[in-house]
């Protein structure tokens, strides 16, 4: 193994340790490592990807553990990765090695997708030591890892200007970026793609959503478990990269900063604001058995959360997450580069806000507990770019449920509202009083703290379970494509399907499908709160019964456009739901109903039962629910009639 030693004919300066990455300066470029234990940091720069590097630098600088240098006479594109030299302890957390190549955790794009290197490695030690966490290879890895990119944050913006939707306005459509344009039926020039995704706005604009949340586009890292089943991570929850968006998706190779870039200007002209699924609770290092490709060679005691027997306190990860590890926000370093990571997408990419995947996690301590208060939670309210963009928590993790809990800043995904919604609507019984809370905008569980109802986020499906489609087609989970003996994947879905196990000819079973989908759009639209749609169930997209689809990169999970003329009355029924919604200023209000009388003379909110009488809320066998709305400002009420067996109805 060739020893590191610093060899360069480039002009160097000392540079800055702020900012942290890679940034173009009149001079040159700036590069900044944070790595608190390591005793020698060097940069390696590349010319071509799998080519030997054609300088080593040795950084001689360092301010608050911060290691930093100028390099003149570069630029953009110059591909970069570092090596950093410290104790190979794991024992007490630290996991140097200064034969692995390490990408940058600032680097804003890379040069392909990572793959483990490791796996190999850790595979001979395995057969040879039977410890398979002896990552004490001494193989140089170099040639195999991506190497990060220099971009340049140039960009013809074309006076872009986010549209700044309030939420008490927002209808969210969640997709998947490559699956929304990756199947044949799709027609674009640029199929999987973010140009490909750009194709298809004027089909957005007409249904009526004025917000995209995207599925994870970070870099992220394929687990070897799946790739060794011939699967992927089609979903994405396993960041490699924070700063980096998804290369794959790029429809010309490295461009994908430029490509991103266009299709959030090209939503904002039609309206539509960009809300992106992140992951900050874990990465794709995974635990102890994990490969090494930035974090855990940098500064592994310093990144992640780590406990252990007391012979040996820091060898394993804590796994809130249920990914392998968690990422140490409570660390101040990793909070600046959380923050630095937000900022960078809202400022520089024009992003109008955030879902935070199993956001509870962000908020522990060192000691592993939930604290409303913690400091990332403070870092976000005072932070005068993140403060003005919309901030969604999915308020759980592994072992702690945080519905209702988060600081009067963030909406969060509400659950109670999917489960509720779907038991009422297969015939269970004792429902009414829930439903009740669950219409309104869960006022029990948001009305504390100066919330409103639009912190809500309600849905009935999402990416995670059943398609809505499938909510009326099959009783069971039918999982056996993702090759783990039908084990994985929720087992109750409070689903029902209408007589027959999935598809079905019989014309009575296709209408009750049908019926029972209309009854499922109209509470998600005409409940208060902000509404998410999942994409394709407005044409009855199907994944076969499979809820747990997040390795199927194929076409059990795409879209397939030819379901807009299959389910034509479907779509118009979609369609004429959210115009509703948006014309009744009473289906989206921002305020609970607390049954206070209007100027008309009118309260704000009266219950019947079918019979036009108070509804008996602790009567089990009660199944209808009518309510008549009045707007704030008076004028027209607005009846709703909600059935368990029936399609709803609205008027005036």
């Amino acid at each position: 193994m060739p020893i590191l030693e610093h060899r360069t004919t480039l002009r160097t300066s000392p540079g800055r340790s702020y900012p942290c990455g890679a940034t173009i300066t009149p001079e040159g470029v700036n590069f900044a490592l944070f790595s608190e234990h390591a005793q020698e940091v060097f940069l390696l720069l590349f010319d071509l990807p799998d080519a030997p590097p054609t300088d080593i630098i040795r950084l001689e600088q360092k301010n608050r553990y911060i290691w930093h240098i100028l390099i003149h006479d570069v630029g953009a594109g110059q591909l970069y990765g570092y090596k950093v030299r410290g104790p190979y302890d794991p024992s007490q957390g630290h996991r140097f090695n200064d034969t692995k190549l390490l990408i940058c955790p600032y680097a804003r794009a890379v040069t392909g997708k990572i793959r483990n290197s490791d796996r190999l490695l850790n595979s001979f030690h395995a057969s040879v030591s039977g410890d398979a966490d002896l990552l004490s290879d001494r193989r140089d890895n170099t040639l195999l890892v991506p190497k990060g990119i220099v971009v340049d944050n140039a960009f013809d913006w074309q006076g872009d200007c986010p549209p700044e939707i309030s939420f008490e306005q927002l209808v969210i459509y969640e997709a998947h970026l490559k699956g929304f344009t990756a199947h044949p039926s799709s027609a674009v020039a640029h199929p999987g793609s973010y140009l490909g995704f750009m194709e298809k706005i004027p089909y957005l604009k007409s249904l009526g959503i004025n917000a995209v949340e995207f599925l994870p586009l970070h870099e992220f890292y394929v687990e070897d478990f799946l790739v060794a089943n011939g699967l992927t991570n089609y979903w994405g929850y396993n960041t490699a990269l924070f700063f980096a968006p998804e290369s794959s998706y790029a429809a010309v190779p490295g461009n994908q900063v430029q490509e991103f870039k266009s299709l959030v200007r090209e939503l904002h002209k039609a309206g539509i604001e960009v809300i992106l699924d992140v992951v900050y609770n874990h990465t794709g290092e995974g635990n102890e058995l994990g490969p090494t490709f930035s974090l855990k060679g940098i500064d592994n005691r310093s990144y992640y959360c780590l406990t252990g027997p007391p012979e040996e306190p820091y060898r394993y990860y804590h796994n809130y997450s249920g990914c392998g590890n968690s990422l140490r926000i409570a660390n101040p370093h990793v909070l600046r580069l959380v923050m630095d990571s937000l900022r960078y997408w809202v400022e520089e990419m024009h992003v109008d806000g955030f879902r935070f995947d199993l956001a509870s996690v962000l908020g522990r301590g060192d000691a592993g507990d939930f604290q409303r208060n913690s400091a990332f939670f403070h870092a976000v309210a005072q932070d005068p770019v993140l403060c003005r963009v919309k901030l969604i928590a999915e308020p759980w993790d592994t072992d702690t449920y945080q519905v209702g809990n988060f600081p009067v800043e963030w909406a969060e995904w509400n659950d109670r509202f999917r489960d509720t919604v779907r038991r009422f609507m297969r015939g269970e019984k004792g429902q009414i009083a829930d439903l009740g809370w669950r219409l309104t905008g869960s006022a029990d569980l948001f009305s504390h703290g100066g919330r409103s109802a639009f912190h809500s986020v309600n849905f009935v499906t999402c990416h995670d379970g059943f398609t809505l489609y499938d909510l009326v087609s099959y009783k069971r989970r039918h999982n056996r494509a993702n090759r783990e003996k039908n084990n994985d994947g929720a087992w109750e879905n409070y689903s029902a399907n209408c007589g027959v196990e999935g598809e079905s000819d019989d014309f009575r079973v296709k209408l009750m499908r049908r019926r029972m989908v209309k009854n499922f759009l109209c509470i998600l639209f005409f409940s208060t709160g902000t509404p998410l749609l999942s994409a394709g169930d407005e044409v009855l997209r199907s994944q076969q019964g499979n809820n747990n689809a997040y390795c199927q990169d194929n076409e059990l999970s795409w879209f397939n456009w030819e379901d807009l003329e299959r389910s034509n009355d479907i779509l118009a029924f979609c369609r004429k739901a959210i115009a509703l919604t948006r014309q009744y200023r009473v289906l989206h209000r921002n305020k609970f109903f607390d049954g206070c009388v209007t100027p008309d003379g009118l309260c704000d909110i009266v219950w019947y039962d079918h019979n036009l009488k108070h509804p008996l809320w602790d009567n089990p066998k009660k199944r209808i629910l009518c309510f008549r709305l009045t707007g704030e400002g008076g004028g027209a009420p607005v009846p709703v009639r909600f059935s368990s067996s029936s399609t709803p109805r609205v008027g005036r």
